[in-house]
Order: structure tokens, then sequence, then C-alpha cells
């Protein structure tokens, strides 16, 4: 039957994928981690210390969940190949449904086995704190801007993520100028770290009468929300605290306050502001912890520039820097353009289903960032 000749070839092209997880994971070691935790736990006195003892429970969990998982997956893998050949020896077409179920949840299973070992990163597993910028294109980039904030809370939603707003800034006629929202949720940043940089929108523009096509940008910023202090000293002559009136939408954005904080730092030119806490001192500190992420962030990309030998991330808001394409006229397409992932479906996209874009970025990173090509203009 075609369909298991479909099935059979299918499951072929997780070999690799497979594989490649389970050398990943190294097995053997967690394996033998796991009997010596056993075996401490199994010694007498070992809760006296209450907290290195949970420590290593909690290791224990965690290593043997991951054992388990891989050898549940692999398991799959034997029992798919084992239905394919029963359909064939029995030539049993109601066994199509049933196979296919089943290698639908494997690619699912190995897929996010995949992406928990690529986050792997310090603060991967942290909340987010996300900042858009409405950039070149005035109106049309506010309306822009609006409809990714829109997309991202959609993401969070499907992710069952918390959302926060810390600063927002209508615009002037339509859109949002400017929103920086916190993501809570277990490996945010992970995540979204893919979507540092510039997002780029081709449309026939709503607010021109002569209805032109028309290009905007909205630039997004990610740091991770690093609850601990970090070891990065900040000399108060080289930064400025602005305390100002509240100017958001209020409502479902921002509690009305007139203590929000916006603090500048003169060296790298980093702005952050804060306005959603109860009191100025609340703000203060919550801005202050953004600006200590963001020039920690900084600080790693300057040192992976020059190990690299390499130039950082563009930074510009315009033409030529865009990360990603989202182009709604004369065809439709989402095109990343570092990893050339596409889709065409741009409202699926905008509704906030853009994990493959995700998956793609972190398998790119993972290889190093190979050189797709693929920054070209559309």
């Amino acid at each position: 039957m075609v369909e298991l000749d479909n099935f059979k070839y299918t499951l072929s092209t997780y070999d690799k994928p497979l594989v490649e997880v389970r050398d990943s994971l190294d097995l053997d070691n967690k394996v033998r981690r796991i009997d010596e935790l056993d075996k401490s736990m199994e010694e007498p006195g070992f809760w006296d210390n209450p907290e290195k003892s949970t420590r290593m429970v909690r290791e224990a969990k965690n290593l043997k969940d991951e054992v388990e998982t891989f050898r549940e997956l692999e398991q799959e893998y034997e029992d798919i190949q084992v239905m394919i050949q029963m359909g064939y020896e029995e030539n049993d077409a109601s066994l199509i449904p049933e196979i296919e179920e089943m290698l639908g949840h494997f690619s699912d299973t190995l897929e996010k086995m995949r992406m928990k070992l690529l986050l792997s990163g310090e603060y991967d597993s942290n909340n987010a704190i996300l900042r858009l910028n409405a950039g070149a294109g005035g109106t049309e980039s506010c309306d822009w801007c609006s409809m990714l904030y829109r997309m991202y809370c959609r993401w969070a939603e499907k992710k069952g993520f918390k959302t926060e707003v810390l600063d927002f800034l209508d615009g002037d006629e339509a859109g949002i100028k400017s929103v920086t929202v916190q993501i809570n949720g277990e490996n945010a940043y992970g995540y979204l770290r893919s979507e540092h940089g510039v997002h780029r929108l081709v449309r026939i523009s709503p607010f021109n009468a002569a209805g032109k096509r028309q290009t905007s940008f909205v630039s997004c910023d990610i740091m991770p929300d690093i609850q601990e202090d970090i070891d990065i000293e900040i000399n108060p002559d080289d930064i400025r605290i602005d305390t100002y009136r509240s100017s958001g939408a209020g409502g479902q954005h921002i509690n009305k306050t007139s203590s929000a904080i916006r603090i500048t730092h003169f060296p790298s030119g980093t702005v952050v502001t804060c306005q959603n806490e109860r009191s100025q001192f609340q703000n203060k500190d919550k801005a202050m912890q953004m600006l200590k992420s963001k020039l920690f962030l900084l600080k790693q990309e300057e040192q992976a520039a020059k190990a690299a030998g390499i130039r950082g991330d563009v930074k510009d808001n315009g033409w030529g820097s865009q990360i990603r394409s989202y182009v709604l006229q004369p065809y439709t397409m989402v095109k990343d353009h570092r990893t050339g992932e596409e889709s065409g479906n741009v409202d699926a996209v905008l509704d906030g289903n853009i994990d493959s874009f995700i998956s793609a970025y972190l398998r790119w990173m993972s290889l190093g960032c190979p050189d797709k090509n693929a920054a070209t203009e559309d």
C-alpha cells in the first residue's frame, strides 16, 4: 500500500535525529550518575543536610525523567516499525489511521526533546522581557508594532505563559510606538531570543488613500528576566534617571501612575523604562534590573564577536537590517533571513504560530550559524 510506503519513508527520516538526540543526551553517563545518586540516597545520614539532599533528589528525578522519556521514544519507534510490517504482511488498511497517529505522536515527542536540548543557555530557562519599538514608516510602523505585540501575546497564550506590560506608549495616530512586556514561563527567554532584531512588513497601507505598497519596520529587543544580582558595575555618572507621568493607554495595558521611570545609560546608548509597578521605588528597581540584564547581554555579545572576529548584530531599525520579512503584497510569505525558514500562511504566523521559526533558529544556532545567503530583499 502506498500509505505504508510513505509511513516507512517518513520513519526513516527520523533515524539520524534520533541518534543525534541520544548522543546529545549522553545516556550512558546519565545512567551512571543516577546509580551514584541512588547509592548516596541509601546511605545513613543522607537527610542530615536537607538543602543538599533535596538538590540531589531533584537531580536524580530529572535525570530519570530524561532517560525514561528517551527510552519510551525508542520503543515508540520500534512499535511503529512493527505496525508497518504487520500492515504489509496482512494487507490491512485498517491499521493506517493508528500508524498515522503513532507517527504523529512520535514526531511531536522527538521535536520537543530536540528543542529542550537546544535550550541549554545560561538564562534560557528564565522569563523574558520583550520590547518592541516602531521604526521607519510613521503611523504604518506603529500599526505594525501593535500587530507584532498581538502576535507575541497570542504565542505566549498558546504556550500557557503569562504576560505583564511594563511600559506602553501609544502611536500618535494609531497603533503602538513602543511597548515592553514581560513573558513569564519556562524557557520563555530561550525561545524568544530568536526574535531579537528588526521585523519588516510589506503590504498595501490601510493609511494611504492611494493604496500604495508600503514597507515598515519594528525592532524587537529580548532580554532574560534575571532575578539574581548580576555582577555588572554601573557608574552613577554614566546614567540619567528620569521620572515621568505614565502616558500609556491605561486599563488593560497599565495602571495610571505618576512615578514611571526611564533610565538612560550613556556609554551603551541603552534606554529602559518601567511604569507598571505600584511605586517609583519599585519601578526604579525593575528598570535597574532590566538595565543590568541588557548590559550583561551586550558584554556577552562583545566577547563573542571578538572571539569570532566578526561584527555584532546590525542595530539599525530600517532597510537592510531585518531578520525577518512579513510580505502581504504582492504575494503572502513570511521569511526568516538568517535560517531561510519560510511560511506562506501569514495569518497563522501573525496569530502567534511562530514555533517553526523558533525551532529553525535554535537548530541554526546549534550548527554555528551557517550562512544561508538568505538576507536578500523580497
